[in-house]
């Protein structure tokens, strides 16, 4: 499903039209800018925070929720806390 993924547009219409969606990331903590790239093999997502006690896993969903315009408590990691590929799943 990652490469039907080609911008956050792709995202918010998969999550309207199924009620959810889960897609895999890869990130890099301790990044100067939070910032989201769609590459072609995966989604690349980084941020500020350090991967320090789930402070990276927490900005992750807070950023997530700020460019797809939706609760936080819609957005989970449902794989891969402790490692930088993680799954992320969004319901309406």
């Amino acid at each position: 499903m990652d490469n039907l993924l080609n911008s956050i547009e792709d995202i918010k219409n998969l999550i309207k039209i199924d009620g959810k969606i889960k897609f895999k990331i890869k990130v890099s903590a301790n990044a100067k800018n939070n910032s989201i790239d769609f590459l072609d093999d995966f989604i690349k997502v980084r941020i500020k925070e350090r991967a320090i006690e789930g402070r990276a896993n927490k900005a992750i969903v807070e950023f997530l929720s700020e460019i797809l315009k939706c609760p936080k408590t819609k957005i989970s990691i449902v794989n891969g806390e402790k490692s930088s590929i993680k799954t992320i799943q969004i319901v309406s």
